[in-house]
């Protein structure tokens, strides 16, 4: 089982949101399942190595990256306790139905080159969208606007 997501950084001097970076993870394991429907699974980037790691084609969590896993549940994310804090990576999930568990070892996250094509028209790195900023695509204004709407 996996899915696919996207990234996007904020820019600590500017307060902006950048543009999506695409990605695939792939080897999420769920404990046993009774009518789960879906799992919305968050992964946030603790460290700047965390980031970095972002930026390589693909790793595994759990392999040279450590990651702690947050609240799970339907409830809604809680607070991060002070130890998770000093992980790489740090996963809440949320599920519609009922799911006992989630793992996220050994789980890869790769970098989905197709979507990243086809969304910006051309080839490009996670680098080229989170660090030189050089593509733009004028539809991830609305997602940035959800962002700023959702964390406020």
């Amino acid at each position: 089982d996996g899915g696919s997501g996207v990234l996007v950084a904020r820019d600590e001097e500017t307060g902006k949101w950048s543009e999506p970076a695409f990605y695939v993870l792939g080897g999420l394991s769920f404990g046993a399942q009774f009518g789960g429907e879906a799992s919305e699974v968050i992964i946030m980037a603790m460290t700047q190595g965390a980031l970095e790691k972002l930026y390589s084609s693909s790793f595994k969590l759990g392999g040279d990256i450590s990651y702690a896993v947050g609240p799970h549940g339907g409830a809604g994310v809680e607070g991060a306790t002070s130890a998770n804090l000093n992980a790489d990576f740090l996963s809440f999930s949320r599920s519609r139905g009922v799911y006992l568990g989630i793992s996220l070892e050994g789980s890869l996250i790769s970098v989905d080159d197709d979507a990243n094509e086809a969304y910006y028209g051309k080839k490009v790195r996670p680098v080229d969208i989170l660090v030189t900023k050089s593509v733009k695509n004028k539809h991830s204004d609305g997602l940035r606007q959800a962002i700023m709407t959702a964390i406020k």
